[in-house]
């Protein structure tokens, strides 16, 4: 594989902190940029990903599915010769139902009022 026909892309965090750059063939899939992504997490951050699942790329406005490479998703690869790609990492944490419980329970229970039309 020859050097010009790798990608060179970055991921921004949404505290502006990037991961990378790094050149990927653009066979790589989706997935596996994320596996990656998992791996290079700074230790120091909150709210890490546990899965692939967690995190979502999105590029050109465009959330990437896990099974395309980059490839089929369309990336701008000969559009900026020489130039990195930056991709934005979500991060969507699940959260459990013991949570979403706990929340309801904080906050009072307002009184419902309706209005009728005499």
């Amino acid at each position: 594989m020859a050097g010009e026909d790798l990608i060179e892309l970055k991921f921004r965090l949404a505290d502006g902190t990037d991961i990378g750059p790094s050149k990927y063939s653009p066979s790589t899939t989706v997935g596996s940029l994320k596996e990656k992504i998992l791996a290079q997490w700074p230790r120091d951050k909150e709210n890490a990903p546990k899965t692939i699942n967690d995190v979502k790329l999105i590029n050109a406005g465009k959330i990437l599915e896990n099974n395309k490479t980059l490839a089929e998703s369309r990336l701008p690869i000969g559009e900026l010769p020489g130039g990195v790609i930056t991709m934005h990492v979500v991060v969507r944490l699940p959260f459990s139902d013991k949570n979403t419980e706990k929340l309801q329970d904080d906050f009072p229970k307002k009184n419902r009022c309706s209005c009728s039309i005499l």
